[in-house]
């Protein structure tokens, strides 16, 4: 048994928070949630640290073990965080007036640099594929216990009988529910092999055309970046399009309501190539409007999903307004950020 010491629970545990971070965040779907729900493991594991048993488990498998059944009680009381393209139809008519959401909790995204330590690159590398966009909007289509399964089982890469033992169950049972939530998953997210994903660089080096012909305000080379059946969503708002003539019918309006003066930063998000989006304000400064998540392929931007809101801003630490005078590729500060 362990005798309880705050210092030692803290120096302890310390090298986990970062990836029992991410499991709260593949459950639940929402960066402040996961926040949440890691502060209420690290509370839980250190009033039961005095009875902690090494014998039994590890340190990091008895922290798993509490992280999954606080985020399984925190979803009894909380729907899941779908993307507009999980619950609508795609529009066909990018000048439709936008639809916003009401009270739909959305999926949101999540920081690299909340990965490991200070976005430590081995660590999103580790994650990337438990981390993109496309599986956690995925995951949340599965049932509370089913999800919980899958990524303790093929993510953790726990055995049958360890993830029984956490749920409460039977090795059966977890097999059982292994096997629907695959069956689910397959039906919801992009096969890796359909994906085709490039090497880093090559996405950066994409993404970087695709920002350059934004703030060019350049249809045709945008048209040249995007893959022919391109989706754009954005929540808050239900309207999403799938398919390039309607993506770059999007764009257009874009420019025609907001102006053609952009500037980028780049972020990285779930591991995946992101930009902040900055409009030119009558103030003469560029203001915040959008964080947008790329997903790339061989063949070019085959989806990009666009946040405006609020908390999802505040997790990215980034800055409400940049001056004329700042670069694209840097931060209020001066300094690069942190990403691509």
């Amino acid at each position: 048994m362990a005798v309880r010491s705050d210092e030692e629970f803290t120096r302890r545990t310390g090298p986990f928070r970062g990836e029992l971070l991410a499991h709260c965040y593949r459950m639940l779907g929402s960066v402040h949630d996961a926040e949440d729900l890691l502060q209420e493991t690290l509370l839980r594991a250190w009033r039961a640290y005095d009875r902690f048993d090494e014998s039994r488990a590890s340190l990091r498998t008895w922290l798993y073990r509490i992280a999954t059944n606080a985020c399984l009680n925190a979803l009894e009381s909380r729907g899941r965080r779908p993307l507009p393209s999980a619950i609508v139809p795609a529009g066909d008519d990018p000048r439709e007036p936008l639809v916003h959401g009401g009270e739909v909790a959305w999926l949101q995204p999540f920081p690299d640099a909340m990965l490991g330590s200070a976005g430590d690159p081995a660590a999103v590398l580790a994650a990337r594929g438990s981390m993109r966009l496309a599986f956690i909007a995925a995951v949340q289509l599965l049932p509370p216990r089913q999800r919980a399964v899958l990524i303790l089982r093929d993510v953790l890469e726990w055995p049958a009988a360890d993830v029984a033992a956490a749920l409460g169950t039977t090795p059966a049972a977890v097999n059982s529910a292994l096997q629907r939530a695959r069956g689910r998953l397959g039906e919801a997210a992009p096969a890796e092999d359909r994906i085709g994903e490039p090497s880093d660089r090559q996405a950066r080096e994409l993404v970087e055309r695709y920002v350059t012909a934004f703030q060019n305000a350049d249809l045709a080379a945008l048209e040249r970046l995007l893959t022919e059946d391109a989706v754009l969503e954005m929540p808050p708002f239900l309207n999403w399009y799938a398919g390039r003539t309607a993506y770059l019918g999007f764009i257009a309006r874009v420019f025609a309501l907001r102006g053609t003066r952009w500037r980028m930063l780049p972020v990285a998000a779930n591991g995946q190539p992101a930009v902040a989006a900055y409009a030119l304000g009558e103030d003469g400064a560029y203001h915040l409007h959008t964080l947008q998540v790329f997903t790339v392929t061989g063949r070019g931007v085959s989806r990009n999903t666009v946040f405006q809101d609020t908390p999802v801003f505040t997790a990215f630490a980034l800055p409400e307004t940049l001056s004329a005078a700042v670069r694209p590729e840097a931060t209020a500060s001066g300094r690069p950020r942190s990403g691509w």
